[in-house]
């Protein structure tokens, strides 16, 4: 069975919204389930350990499934932070490594060291395309995954949109290299970029080309995903980041409510599911 399960971001809600207000932790959970969302993504970047072993008691009752999101700062840094994700049932660890050497040769044995580890360990890691991290760059990217075979990717491409500066409409070579992060991409990420901005009002009319570039590179990766695979899960990140990923007026306030665009991109992602077939 084939089965898509849509997680929130504790770093997306902290705070959750243009109010501010830092929710406790057990509220958080509560909202989290009651949306209906299947697990929280627990962002090593922006909290630290011991957050993750004071939500994890709230994600247990709530019936979310935790899933780490790490920052090695070395390369056996990540051990432990693998071993934290076993112990907590995370289905993998989204690896965004601050071990990033300039060239995709010096990158080569970093990576396939963390896959080493994570074949030691006993639980899949998923390296995130993300900027400023070992993944900094399409480019560089695909030839990582040219050179090691066995990388698999968490896809968030908001950042690769940024990253080349991409116009629209996407050239057709711009979509081949997008599409080929996709066939190695066993997770998927949901925020909406534009060419000069990380993250984007999905309401606001002007963004409209944006979300629906989007939503055809959801639908595109989805479909590759249940075309490589028979069964399992597939995880679907919603993480729209407070300030400054969130854009502000110059009250500081955010233009936007992120809970409830987080909520539209998840009711996207599962429609978009749907039309591919459904769980089955």
């Amino acid at each position: 069975m084939k089965r898509l399960r849509v997680f929130q971001s504790l770093w997306s809600m902290q705070p959750h919204d243009a109010s501010g207000e830092l929710l406790a932790l057990d509220r958080i959970a509560g909202m989290v389930a009651d949306a209906g969302y299947a697990g929280l993504a627990i962002d090593l970047g922006a909290a630290d350990i011991e957050m993750a072993h004071a939500v994890r008691p709230h994600l247990q009752r709530e019936g979310l499934t935790p899933l780490i999101v790490a920052f090695p700062p070395t390369v056996e840094s990540l051990r432990d932070t693998l071993k934290m994700a076993q112990d907590f049932g995370a289905p993998y660890v989204n690896v965004v490594g601050q071990v990033f050497p300039l060239t995709v040769a010096g990158a080569i044995p970093v990576i396939r060291r963390w896959i080493e580890m994570s074949d030691e360990v006993g639980i899949p890691v998923h390296f995130e395309t993300h900027r400023n991290c070992i993944t900094n760059d399409l480019f560089s990217t695909v030839s990582l995954l040219d050179a090691i075979p066995e990388m698999r990717l968490a896809a968030d491409l908001s950042h690769y949109i940024v990253d080349r500066e991409f116009k629209l409409p996407l050239a057709a070579w711009e979509r081949q290299l997008l599409a080929r992060c996709f066939a190695r991409a066993d997770s998927f990420q949901g925020r909406v970029a534009s060419r000069q901005q990380i993250q984007v009002q999905i309401d606001f009319p002007q963004h409209a080309k944006w979300v629906a570039l989007f939503q055809s590179l959801w639908k595109e990766g989805l479909a590759d995903w249940r075309a490589r695979n028979d069964a399992g899960d597939l995880v679907f990140l919603c993480e729209l980041g407070p300030p400054e990923y969130a854009m502000t007026g110059a009250d500081g306030r955010e233009l936007s409510d992120r809970w409830t665009e987080a909520l539209k991109i998840k009711a996207m992602a599962e429609r978009i599911w749907s039309d591919l077939g459904g769980d089955g």
